[in-house]
């Protein structure tokens, strides 16, 4: 039931989807940033511009869902007579893998658990121990922030959970969360680099966040925090939680608001004086590797939106309609590009993720408003995973609703049921 148009168009949307996922991936993202001259390691900075500190050991510390991946690029390249140091990766259970010479720690996302409390201890020893012109090279992927749980003194991690846990309830933002879990951790906000001052500190970034700010992925733990205990205080109130929270917790903040327990690092502060930073992949470099393929490929190009939200099957027809209204000439071919993070309300039992259920309710929606001509649409994630399966994502295209049907599968009762991964 397809053509061989079809066909070329379902190759092409492939290939351009796997430019965004090279563009992502953890171990060739950490090769791109790290330099030999010599017997001197070196790093690339975000600026292009190239560090060297002929340091004579190098600590690495890699934490978030691409740790394992990221730590054995490091592990590879950098000299084995510079890697006297130890050699950490704190991932969660789903991606752990053995690797010579790399201590492995599971822990458990998005919940933070006492193995991660525990591996998080370890890192900050080591980053403790670091000495003066030495590097503490800092590997980040997502999941960062619940995989790496430090609690500050006096307040346990059971009580940093449950305040996390009412300020999800209460709908505060991600950046009012931050704020409050900066200043109830010792590695979140700055940390991580205040405990390996004076030693050099580099990290590697791949970011999970939108607009892509630092501060935010995994909470920023080498970076200045700009927020303060005052804020924090500010936000539980707002959300009628200063009273609900633990007591160890707020005592923790008054203490802070009242000038007894420092501040998190600010911009300025000499901590960061040897910190640097490189954001080496996210979804902005994925969505322009995917426009240049495309390009490459002889498509006209438009970007839809390098900051797509909102819930799937509504993002879908959106999309539809943009489809619609920019493919005046069914003869002229045009690649759609976006990129983001869309969300499923789960109402069914199916099985499926954010970009399988976008795949089917664009099929579905296309059908529905007529959209022309031969096309195809892919949604994926370039991390592989979409929900509990082990699709990344789905590809249909202008005569998938009848192959469906061909198969018996209703599609519209496919969705209603989250079950986009049958379909």
């Amino acid at each position: 039931m397809t053509n061989p148009a079809i066909n070329t168009l379902r190759r092409h949307a492939f290939d351009c989807f796997q430019s965004g996922v090279e563009a992502a991936d953890p171990y060739l993202a950490v090769k791109r940033h790290l330099l030999i001259d010599g017997n001197q390691l070196g790093l690339v900075l975000a600026d292009g511009r190239h560090r060297f500190g002929g340091w004579p050991k190098v600590h690495v510390l890699a934490f978030g869902k691409a740790a394992c991946a990221m730590a054995k690029a490091a592990k590879e390249f950098i000299p084995e007579h510079l890697l006297t140091g130890r050699c950490i990766a704190v991932t969660n259970d789903e991606n752990v893998i053995a690797l010579d010479g790399i201590e492995i720690f599971a822990a458990s996302h998005p919940l933070p658990d006492e193995r991660g409390f525990h591996a998080a201890k370890v890192c900050a020893d080591i980053a403790e121990s670091s000495q003066k012109d030495e590097l503490v090279l800092v590997l980040i992927s997502g999941g960062g922030s619940a995989l790496l749980p430090y609690p500050v003194e006096f307040v346990s991690l059971q009580d940093k959970i449950t305040t996390t846990d009412l300020l999800l309830a209460s709908g505060a933002t991600i950046n009012q969360m931050n704020c409050v879990r900066k200043h109830l951790s010792q590695l979140k906000g700055g940390g991580l680099a205040k405990l390996a001052y004076p030693a050099d500190v580099h990290a590697l970034i791949l970011s999970d966040v939108l607009g892509d700010d630092v501060s935010a992925i995994a909470s920023g733990p080498t970076v200045p925090d700009e927020t303060t205990y005052v804020d924090a205080i500010a936000i539980l109130e707002s959300k009628g939680l200063w009273n609900k929270i633990p007591a160890t917790v707020r005592q923790h903040l008054e203490y802070g608001r009242e000038g007894k327990i420092a501040e998190t690092p600010k911009s300025g502060d000499s901590v960061f004086t040897n910190t640097t930073h490189t954001l080496m992949g996210s979804n902005g470099l994925s969505v322009h590797a995917v426009l240049q393929s495309a390009q490459t490929q002889g498509y006209p190009t438009q970007l839809y939106s390098g900051h797509l939200c909102g819930e799937a099957r509504d993002e879908a027809e959106k999309l539809v309609a943009f489809a619609k209204a920019v493919s005046h000439n069914d003869k002229q071919p045009l690649a759609i590009v976006a990129g983001g993070e869309t969300i499923v309300t789960l109402k069914g039992k199916g099985r499926g993720g954010r970009n399988q259920e976008m795949a089917l309710a664009f099929a579905i929606s296309a059908k529905a408003h007529g959209l022309q001509g031969d096309w195809v649409f892919l949604s994926g994630g370039t991390d592989g995973r979409d929900g509990p399966t082990d699709a990344a994502g789905g590809m249909v295209d202008s005569c998938t609703i009848q192959r469906l049907l061909a198969a018996s599968i209703n599609p519209g009762e496919a969705l209603k049921n989250n079950d986009s991964y049958t379909a």
